[in-house]
């Protein structure tokens, strides 16, 4: 697309047309010349035609550069298509608990309990799949964290590796510390406005690190670690005589641990009781985290060149005309002497 940076420079255009105007007007009046001969009256009448025409395309020449001077003035741009900006998009560890606590079957979905970890690929699996620009990598930890997934912009091999997960593969502890451990190792060399860790657990710290000091060294790192609890709080129970009575699956999650973590951390800490829930957290950790917005520029290309150009040749033009000119003057006036 043309565009002009300064268009009202195109306003100069009618300023020669306006000069001529003001000036005032050059006599042109010359005495009369007695000429014997009605031969050399033809010959002077063809002569100033001749004149005529020739002052007419060099004022068309004078113009037309004049013209292509105001453009070149004017800088004419040309806009390509708009491109995308290559940017730092944010780098997400996902950080979630494989023991063997979260086979609980507490998770109610349509009027049936579901297991903890089928409800946590359910809903972490959507979320992965929003985050497609962001590098996302994938921590499994029990008694001891595994960087399933290094941080990518595959978030399909992300998704797999985590829909793949099997419990107890890590161990039937659970190492929280650990797995922040692993995390800042992770994170430490990353851009330090995009590092954050995502950390679900349905238990408290049982093996390797204490999370507090974890979580302060993350802090120093300034990764920032939203926690989420999962597990219900109520489930119905039927006894062997077919009564019903509620327990609470969760007792054993450390909910003190997890606000302490993101508090430290500059995070926020979530309680999912159901899946409807988990994925509400979810949600708001995508409105908290927010991928950066696409930003676009349009390349442009100088064209004041080309006017300029075609200023130069038409000025060269015009003054090769004027050389011709007062070359062929002499001539005629030497051939007119000898016919006399």
């Amino acid at each position: 697309m043309l565009s002009w940076q300064w268009p009202y420079l195109f306003y100069l255009l009618p300023l020669p047309f306006l000069i001529r105007w003001l000036m005032p007007a050059v006599d042109s009046t010359t005495g009369a010349i007695m000429v014997p001969f009605y031969t050399r009256l033809q010959q002077l009448g063809e002569s100033q035609k001749g004149k005529s025409i020739s002052t007419f395309f060099s004022a068309l020449f004078a113009l037309l550069t004049w013209a292509c001077l105001v453009a070149a003035a004017a800088h004419p741009i040309w806009v390509g298509d708009p491109t995308a900006l290559p940017q730092d998009k944010r780098d997400l560890l996902l950080a979630v608990d494989i023991s063997n606590s979260m086979r609980e079957n507490d998770m109610l979905v349509q009027s049936q309990y579901v297991e903890r970890i089928t409800a946590v690929k359910a809903v972490v699996g959507e979320f992965v799949k929003l985050r497609s620009g962001d590098r996302i990598g994938l921590i499994l930890f029990g008694q001891q964290g595994y960087l399933q997934t290094p941080l990518t912009f595959d978030n399909k091999t992300v998704n797999q590796q985590l829909q793949e997960a099997q419990l107890g593969f890590a161990g039937n502890l659970t190492a929280i510390g650990d797995a922040i451990g692993l995390a800042i190792k992770v994170l430490r060399g990353r851009p330090a406005e995009s590092r954050v860790l995502i950390l679900l657990t349905d238990g408290a710290n049982t093996a390797g690190t204490e999370p507090s000091a974890a979580a302060k060294i993350a802090a120093e790192a300034k990764i920032r670690i939203h926690t989420v609890g999962i597990g219900a709080d109520s489930k119905r129970v039927r006894g062997l005589f077919g009564t019903t009575r509620h327990t609470n699956p969760s007792t054993e999650l450390d909910e003190t641990t997890l606000q302490e973590i993101a508090s430290t951390t500059g995070g926020q800490y979530f309680r999912a009781r159901n899946p409807k829930e988990l994925q509400q957290i979810y949600a708001e950790i995508d409105r908290l985290e927010p991928m950066p917005e696409e930003q676009t520029f349009r390349p442009k290309k100088s064209l004041t060149f080309w006017p300029l150009s075609i200023a130069l040749i038409l000025s060269a033009l015009l003054a090769l005309a004027r050389i011709l000119s007062n070359i062929n003057l002499p001539r005629n006036s030497a051939t007119q002497g000898m016919e006399k």
